[in-house]
């Protein structure tokens, strides 16, 4: 069972309640971001999920274009 109700397709995008995607039979996952804690006991294992520790993560971020940074 998932930990939180609300789910989101990765593949188009659709919310839905279960894991597997209603409209298109994608994967599910989690809609919204887990809360974050100052003890948190878990954070080392979610940055290995979302990869935030393998090299080049950071170019992956998207960015502002010169029009909208002033």
């Amino acid at each position: 069972m998932a930990r939180q109700l609300m789910q989101e397709c990765r593949d188009c995008g659709t919310y839905c309640l279960s894991l597997k995607c209603p409209k298109c039979g994608g994967v599910a996952t989690a809609a919204a971001p887990m809360k974050w804690s100052p003890e948190d006991k878990r954070a080392h294992l979610r940055r290995q999920i979302e990869g935030v520790e393998k090299q080049g993560w950071s170019e992956s971020l998207p960015t502002l274009s010169s029009s909208e940074e002033e």
